[in-house]
């Protein structure tokens, strides 16, 4: 079994981070690690090939400057290979142009199985999991808890406010998994010199037949018009009870609807 794995490399949330003046951008030049989230994916995937005797590890991932430094975190953690997608065209892709890459380098990989984070934590859209799985052709389950792989079926249980619904689907699928769902390994100096030779292909978007057009800032379809300051947050409103408390929340609660 092929298992592979949407990992995000980001500029380290420690680090003070800037934007593009003119884009309004995230700066991502420089090292990136692996963003925490899809760590979660990599220790799931791992555990899922570890029941099943010949199965690896393949990440997937796009960064500019061919940048590895996130990819050699999850080679160390056991990953057996991964493609690298850089190319300076993709600068300022949305979420549809980046999954448009990833489904293409996804497919040389011929996974049966493709685990993604729900969302990254310095883009926060939560659609580029389920925009890969189209493009792919795959079906696709959100916010998994558990995922087991069943013969030609992946069982998952889906969280939701109220538990969590069991969910099968046929394989090949695409599934996201939630933080929490498994407890992220930590490489080890064994794991960390091996993944220095652990091959990474990196490509570009010609290598994967993709139109410069339909990615990068000429292809988005999405953008940041404006970045302003959060408002302070002001002082709230200071009941002093003189016998009458109970009715001032309850006005209160009425005013804002809440009952």
């Amino acid at each position: 079994m092929n298992v592979v794995v949407c990992v995000k490399q980001i500029p380290d949330p420690a680090a003070p981070s800037s934007l593009d003046p003119t884009t309004h951008n995230l700066v991502r030049t420089g090292k990136l690690i692996l963003d925490d989230s899809d760590s979660y994916g990599v220790e799931m995937a791992l555990q899922l090939a570890g029941q099943v005797e010949g199965s690896e590890v393949t990440l997937v991932s796009m960064a500019p400057g061919g940048e590895v430094s996130g990819l050699r975190t999850a080679l160390a953690m056991g990953a057996a290979k991964a493609i690298l997608v850089s190319d300076d065209a993709l600068a300022g892709s949305d979420a549809l142009g980046t999954a448009k890459v990833l489904a293409a380098a996804i497919r040389r990989a011929q996974p049966d199985l493709v685990l993604a984070a729900t969302e990254s934590t310095d883009g926060y859209t939560g659609t580029l999991p389920v925009q890969v799985a189209e493009l792919l052709g795959m079906p696709s389950v959100t916010f998994a808890k558990s995922v087991a792989v069943e013969g030609s079926k992946v069982v998952v249980e889906r969280q939701t406010e109220a538990g969590y619904d069991e969910v099968e689907c046929p394989l090949p699928a695409v599934v996201t998994v939630t933080a929490g769902v498994v407890e992220p390994r930590y490489p080890s100096f064994k794991g960390i010199m091996a993944a220095k030779s652990k091959p990474v292909d990196t490509l570009t978007i010609s290598d994967l037949g993709i139109d410069p057009s339909e990615v990068g800032a000429t292809g988005a379809r999405q953008g940041i018009v404006q970045v302003a300051e959060a408002e302070a947050r002001s002082a709230g409103e200071k009941v002093v009870d003189e016998g009458d408390g109970a009715q001032r929340i309850v006005a209160f609660l009425e005013q804002i609807k809440v009952i």
